[in-house]
């Protein structure tokens, strides 16, 4: 670094006596300098060439002015003094305003962001700002001696003369202090805005330097002086400070405090430095009244290696830079960086007292490493300073010094002239050799290990640059004159000459490769080629493949330079062996193509394969490769590999008439297949079949590139009618397949067969009946009328193919379509027919499960009989082994139960979900008491024992069953009820226990066994005297009037129902008359009449009973009194009391022979069936209560709701079968 005066100004005494100048600023734009000289302000000019001439002297202060300080936007500044005053200056110097304090002015600052300005004196400080009227002053402990704001305007720091540093916020307040041991004379913060905290340095008077954060937390330790600072000024944003005080100096140190050098000296105080804004010129003011501004000049510290440069940054740090890779590594070293040098590893870093050593690793592939190898604890001096693997060599004018790593002196040269230029060009450790040269024009080469230098060269002019080739037989020399000359060292001849060169470098890689500099432009010498320009700034200090590295100014920049130009003037001359070096330099992919082209064309294989793998061009490598295979293996003439090569080239016309020539037809129609120039292709074709293998591969290509009309021409052409149909068929091209179709021979089944097959797949099935009906398919037909949905039509073909198809092809797609348009029942019996039990026992249960899931319970109740009349029919037909018989019933008798529970909580779940039911409430109490005594502790799946309690509950309470409606509601308690029926069930509750505890008579169920009155709720749905089972009208769900009888031994079921058949007494009396008595609270009815002796009831009031009949003895003889164990008994019956009976009165169930069974079972076979199978006899004791049971589900019904519900719902009511 130089110091560089750019003007001064010496105030002149007055008196005897000289004016200090005691502070200066700039304005922000560097325009102008303003100076407190004396009682006045002295405003220079700080620009352009009228920079130092004084612009006003302004008069407005009546004592010595101590400070100015102007505004960040530059509209006004600001002057205080001893005469207590502070006055506000526009830029044209006008006095604006003052305002006035009780001591004199110590020190002024203007906010950075809200233009307010801080004055402190020696008892407060002001604020005043311009949108303020008067000016906010707070009093001080201490004389305060300096002032500064931080960048953001938040807050003022405060130095006092008593060594106290104060930061006040911008209201004024105290926020914390420091303290130090004397007056705090200057402090300032640092303008750098990257910071990631505001820094405040601080001057002493005693003889210190310190930092602290805003936190007041200080910053490493105290750095000494050695005098007393009068001022601290931060210099290029933030990353050096200005020092000047009573050591007569403004020194320049780093932003951590250490010291670099020495700006300027003077004869007295420094009192105040600042920086120009934004450039490297400052201004200062001293005791004795010089203003003076200074320009600093940084010179450039660096060092060059191949592409390793190292070079010094802000002073104190050494950077080093990769230049091909852009790595970088730092190095702080803390202290003035004077000299850099650096060779191969080893890194000499030149400090005032100390030579620094470093040795750098590369072994990560990321980042770049560094240790200290060495120290050298002495202060040396010198002009130039390099570095060799274990010395470093000092030059001082003509003398070189070398030393060793450990500072010991090992040999020195003094040479005949000043040295101009000094370089390391390698050799071994310890060994290296160095290329000097000097003013005189004399290049010589030195060892490090040898005293006596070696001549080279001797040139006219002083040796500006050089540089030895990477052989070290060329030497390349830059003279003063510009001239650039290259010398052979192997015999002294000068090889090349040129002109207006500053600099010069060989490149490090190529031999007969040098590029030079000069005139703004970039000179490239390739061997005996003519030089090669391109525009360039700067120098050229380094050469290495396709980089140069050029220095412009201070910044060091890599060039990329394409050696096209040199590779293309290596081809012209074929000299393909040059060309590739020159291309491994750095070249485009274009220049490697044309290498490789022209190689390949000449038929120089190896540099042809070099290149293309270059440029990973894959094809050209397995095409080289074939080749060298061809030529090794087979011997193939030279003219095959040069017809491939003018395919590959694109000459396609040439390559196939070689091939045609050379007799190699089938590599021409491969070429021009591979082309898809199919034209060109067939022309060559010597016969049919390979034309018909052409037309093939041209039909897959066409697929492959979506051109499918064609492709299916082409295969029709080629004969392939299956590929062409299948094409045509994929695409819907209808009208151009019946075509097909049509022309096609019959023997052409499978092709035909295909065709129909999309016509079928497109729903066009007249053309596919077409296509069948033309090779009598029959089979296929008939599936094209079930795809058709034509069933009739697909009935009448499977009977007239009988044997020949399965009827499981038309049944079953039947049932599916019948199962999709809700014809279940119908569905079902086609999944029979077409043989599949099981899926049409699948569908019944899933339409069963569906019916729960979805609270239809009518619908679920009736697939439930469904499924439990089809495990019926298995048993039934028989085949089954015992464990599947036994499974089979099982189902049946559960899936029986099912359909009856669900079928009565239909009812009941209407009743509780629907407002408006039509079953009458009578009708709903039943069924709710039969649903409460079947369902047992589990529930089946989507029914709810709450709803039946609750809906038996409120039917109670409606018929007047006070005993059961209060049973009902108790039993509600256990349950979770819905919160909106909680209260409504709490007060039913209650009011029905108002209510008697007694059930209305006429609900009570007698028994028509026994004649027993029970009770309207038990455990299970019979009599609880006689236990005889209630027989239910599955209407109302009241029982019926029917007595359960079995036929005495040795009565069969044949027997018996041929005396019923005989037996003449068939119907109703027409003149019976019904009488009713009452007696001793018992009501009795009778029949009254002529002939009396065949009815089941007489005519006695009193025995309510006619004794003649055999069965009604039989009644009448049971007693139930007394007996301890209970077990059902059923009433027996002989072929007397038979006779006596009336065949309308009997009623007789039987799963087997019924009406509604198809398949009819011996006696023999009834026997052995289970229990719950075999015919089970029924007496109507009331015959004037007509009964209907239902041949198909056994059940019964009074015959009027029978006939109703029938009517209106077209069948059973329980299962729907219809009956004659």
């Amino acid at each position: 670094m130089k110091t560089v005066t750019s003007w001064q100004d010496r105030i002149p005494e007055h008196n005897g006596g000289k004016f200090a100048v005691h502070d200066v600023a700039f304005r922000p734009d560097g325009t102008q300098l303003i100076a407190a000289v004396g009682v006045r302000v002295l405003v220079y000019a700080a620009a352009d060439s009228s920079a130092g001439d004084p612009i006003h002297s302004l008069k407005g202060h009546k004592d010595t002015v101590y400070c100015v300080a102007y505004s960040k936007d530059g509209k006004r500044f600001a002057s205080g003094g001893a005469d207590k005053m502070v006055i506000i200056w526009t830029p044209k110097a006008e006095g604006i305003l003052k305002y006035q304090h009780s001591d004199s002015i110590q020190s002024l600052a203007y906010n950075p962001v809200t233009q307010q300005l801080a004055s402190v004196t020696a008892s407060d400080f002001g604020l005043w700002s311009p949108e303020q009227k008067s000016v906010s002053k707070h009093k001080v402990a201490s004389k305060v001696l300096s002032c500064a704001w931080t960048n953001d305007g938040q807050h003022l720091a405060l130095g006092y003369f008593s060594g106290t540093i104060s930061i006040r916020t911008k209201a004024g307040d105290e926020k914390l202090s420091m303290k130090r041991a004397a007056p705090v004379w200057t402090l300032t913060w640092n303008p750098s805005r990257e910071e990631a905290f505001d820094i405040l340095a601080v001057g002493c008077w005693d003889q210190t330097l310190s930092f602290y954060h805003l936190s007041s937390k200080q910053i490493g330790r105290d750095r000494h002086l050695g005098f007393d600072p009068c001022c601290v000024s931060y210099f290029s944003n933030g990353e050096y400070l200005l020092i000047g005080g009573s050591d007569k100096k403004v020194s320049l140190w780093t932003k951590e405090g250490v010291r670099l050098s020495t700006i300027t000296e003077v004869d007295d105080w420094v009192w105040s430095v600042k920086q120009r804004p934004k450039l490297n010129f400052i201004a200062m003011g001293t005791n004795d009244g010089l203003i003076a501004m200074y320009q600093l000049v940084f010179s450039t510290v660096h060092g060059l290696y191949q592409d390793q440069y190292a070079y010094r940054d802000y002073m104190t740090d050494v950077v080093i830079q990769q230049l091909v890779t852009d790595k970088r590594l730092k190095i702080r070293c803390k202290d003035y960086v004077k000299k850099i040098a650096i060779y191969r590893d080893r890194l000499a870093v030149q400090l005032p007292d100390k030579v620094m050593v470093y040795e750098l690793c590369y072994d990560d592939a990321y980042e770049m490493k560094h240790k200290l190898k060495e120290r050298i604890g002495k202060k040396l001096d010198c002009n130039l300073l390099v570095v060799t693997s274990m010395h470093i060599v000092l030059c001082l004018d003509k003398k070189l010094i070398l030393y060793n790593f450990a500072g010991h002196w090992q040999r020195e040269w003094v040479l005949e002239s000043g040295i101009r230029y000094i370089k390391v060009v390698g050799g071994p450790v310890e060994c290296e050799a160095l290329l000097v040269g000097l003013r005189n024009g004399t290049v010589s080469k030195i060892f490090i290990d040898n005293t006596f230098p070696i001549h080279l060269v001797k040139l006219e002019s002083p040796v500006r640059c050089l540089d030895l080739s990477a052989s070290r037989n060329k030497l390349a020399v830059v003279d003063e004159n510009q001239n650039c000359v290259v010398y052979s060292l192997d015999n002294k001849e000068l090889l090349f000459q040129e002109t207006n060169a500053n600099s010069i470098a060989w490149n490090s890689e190529y031999e007969d490769m040098l590029c030079f500099s000069g005139n703004s432009f970039l000179n490239i010498k390739t061997g005996t080629f003519p030089v090669h320009q391109q525009k360039l700034q700067g120098f050229v200090v380094g050469f290495k493949g396709s980089k140069i590295f050029c220095l412009h100014f201070v910044a060091m920049h890599t060039i990329d330079v394409p050696q096209s130009a040199s590779l293309y003037r290596y081809l012209e001359k074929k000299d393909f062996t040059s060309a590739y070096q020159i291309a491994c330099l750095g070249v485009t992919e274009n220049d490697w193509r044309m290498l490789a082209m022209q190689a390949l064309t000449d038929l120089n294989f190896p540099i042809a394969r070099r290149a293309f793998i270059r440029i990973r061009d894959v094809r050209y490598i397995e095409f080289l490769d074939q080749i060298a295979l061809d030529r090794k293996c087979l011997g193939t003439d030279d003219r095959v590999f040069l017809a491939e090569i003018l395919a590959y080239q694109g000459k396609y016309e040439e390559a196939a008439a070689l091939f045609v020539k050379i007799g190699q037809e089938k590599k021409a129609i491969e070429m021009y297949a591979d082309l898809k120039m199919w034209t060109k292709a067939k022309e060559i074709c010597p016969n049919d079949e390979n034309l018909k293998d052409l037309i093939r591969r041209q039909a897959r290509w066409a697929e492959e590139t979506g051109a499918q009309r064609d492709a299916a021409a082409l295969w029709l052409a080629a004969g392939d009618h299956i590929k062409a149909i299948t094409l045509m068929g994929d695409n819907g091209w209808l009208t151009r397949l019946i075509e097909v179709c049509r022309s096609l021979q019959k023997s052409d089944v499978a092709a035909i067969q295909l065709c129909g097959k999309y016509f079928r797949k497109h729903n066009v099935h007249a053309y596919g009946k077409e296509a069948y009906e033309k090779i009598g398919d029959m089979k296929s037909l008939m599936q094209l009328h079930v795809e058709m949905q034509k069933w009739d039509e697909a009935f009448r073909l499977l009977n007239a193919a009988q044997g020949l198809t399965n009827v499981a092809d038309v049944f079953l797609p039947y049932a599916e379509w019948l199962a999709l348009n809700d014809k279940f029942d119908e569905a079902q019996e086609a999944y029979k027919k077409a043989q599949r039990p099981k899926e049409a026992l699948r569908m019944v249960e899933q339409l069963a499960h569906n019916g729960v899931i979805e609270r239809r319970f009518d619908s679920a109740s009736y697939y439930f009989w469904k499924l439990a009349a089809e495990n019926l029919r298995l048993v039934t037909e028989g085949g089954l082994s015992q464990a599947e018989h036994s499974e089979r019933l099982e189902k049946f008798k559960l899936c029986r139960h099912k359909a009856e529970l669900y079928y009565a909580y239909s009812f009941v779940h209407k009743y509780n979900d629907v407002p408006f039911c039509e079953t009458s409430p009578l009708n709903l109490f039943h069924m709710s008491r039969w649903l409460l005594t079947e369902i047992g502790a589990v529930c089946p799946y989507g029914m709810s024992k709450l709803n039946v309690i609750l809906a038996l509950a409120k039917l109670s309470k409606e018929l007047d069953a006070n005993k059961l409606a209060r049973t009902a509601y108790e039993r509600l308690q256990k349950y979770v009820v819905p919160k909106h029926l909680i209260d409504q069930l709490d007060m039913a509750a209650i009011q029905i226990r108002s209510k008697p505890f007694t059930d209305k008579e006429d609900l009570l169920p007698m028994c028509y066994r026994c004649s027993f009155t029970n009770p309207l709720l038990a455990d299970r749905d019979c009599c609880t005297q006689c236990l005889h089972p209630f027989v239910r009208s599955y209407c109302s769900y009241n029982h019926l009037p029917l007595v359960h009888f079995v036929l005495a031994p040795g009565v069969s079921h044949a027997e018996a129902m041929s005396i019923l058949n005989s037996n003449t007494r068939v119907g109703r009396r027409k003149d019976l008359d019904w009488k009713e008595h009452q007696a001793d609270g018992v009501q009795t009815l009778t029949f009254t009449g002529n002939d009396t002796s065949h009815d089941v009831l007489g005519g006695d009031a009193e025995a309510g009973m006619n004794l003649n009949d055999p069965f009604t003895r039989q009644l009448m003889s049971l007693d139930f009194h007394g007996a301890t164990d209970k077990q059902y008994a059923p009433v027996v019956v002989d072929r007397d009391t038979l006779k006596m009976m009336k065949k309308d009165d009997v009623f007789i169930m039987s799963w087997t022979n019924n009406p509604g069974s198809k398949h009819k079972v011996t006696e023999e076979q009834e026997a052995r069936l289970s229990q719950d199978l075999r015919v089970t006899y029924f007496r109507n004791v009331i015959p004037d209560l007509p009964v209907v049971l239902c041949a198909s589900c056994n059940h019964f019904f009074h015959e009027d709701d029978y006939e109703y519900e029938y009517l209106k719902a077209g069948g059973c009511p329980f299962c729907g079968a219809k009956h004659s």
